[in-house]
């Protein structure tokens, strides 16, 4: 089972590489469950990873196919393996069809990008397709995956769907060809069930932050994360670049970024408790 840690900016991207998150998924919390990053920030954020993890976007829930289809073309043009897309508001399979077709084309690129379809365990809430019509809408369209996310951040995932109906959706999923992603307030306690019900990837960001969802990815929280999912760790990220430094009359030397910029995550949050 691998992780993905949802970030908003480069700062935070690196914090999840370098604790061992398995995909970068680009990702504004301030926005909702998909709220899309601006295109800057998302440039920012793959050259922060610089190609040693595939990045995902969140590209929102999904409204028009012409504004979708040029959502999916800015995002591949950045160089993201996958692109998620949601359907809060669309009630209508064949209408869900239409706007994941949209999508399809540009995100099946020779740039790599695949498609990730977005359900929610609270669909009623989102005024969405139950979480089963949203595997069979991705199946149609060969999209490459499925999440199972949540509307509302304050229940978790494992709180709205009972572990009988969870297994069944991501075996529904597996027989389609798909694969099953879990997200949804998820912490790591709920890591050993994640497995056992056969996920492929879970999808965390309120776990990996000092100060909750909207506070900062922290680079020890996602190792920690990382180490509960029970698969091997992935390759270590390349050493931060180095830049010279000269000071005063110190001759010039050679000094990591991070060493400039250091600052620890769990401090950083207790001075602003503080204030």
């Amino acid at each position: 089972m691998r992780l993905l840690i949802s970030v908003a900016g480069p700062a935070e991207a690196r914090a999840a590489l370098r604790g061992g998150a398995d995909v970068i998924d680009a990702k504004d919390p301030r926005r909702g469950a998909l709220g899309p990053v601006p295109p800057r920030r998302l440039a920012a954020v793959r050259a922060a990873v610089a190609g040693a993890r595939p990045i995902s976007a969140a590209l929102g829930d999904a409204a028009s196919e012409d504004a979708l289809a040029r959502a999916v073309a800015l995002a591949v043009s950045v160089g993201v393996a996958f692109v998620k897309v949601g359907f809060a508001g669309v009630t209508s399979e064949p209408r869900a069809r239409r706007l994941a077709l949209a999508a399809r084309p540009r995100a099946g690129t020779d740039v790599g990008a695949r498609l990730v379809l977005v359900a929610y365990a609270d669909w009623r809430r989102a005024e969405s397709l139950a979480p089963a019509r949203v595997v069979a809408v991705a199946a149609a369209v060969g999209a490459a995956g499925v999440l199972l996310d949540t509307v509302n951040k304050g229940i978790p995932l494992f709180t709205i769907e009972p572990l009988p109906s969870l297994a069944a959706w991501v075996a529904a999923a597996h027989a389609a060809g798909l694969f099953a992603a879990l997200a949804g307030g998820l912490s790591g306690s709920d890591f050993v069930r994640a497995r056992a019900l056969g996920a492929d990837l879970v999808g965390v960001r309120g776990a990996a932050c000092v100060g909750g969802r909207t506070g900062r990815v922290s680079r020890a929280r996602v190792a920690a994360l990382r180490a509960l999912t029970g698969a091997a760790a992935p390759p270590a990220p390349p050493p931060p670049a180095c830049v010279p430094v000269e000071r005063g009359l110190l001759s010039q030397r050679d000094v990591e970024l991070s060493e400039i910029v250091r600052r620890d995550d769990e401090m950083l949050h207790a001075v602003r408790e503080r204030a």
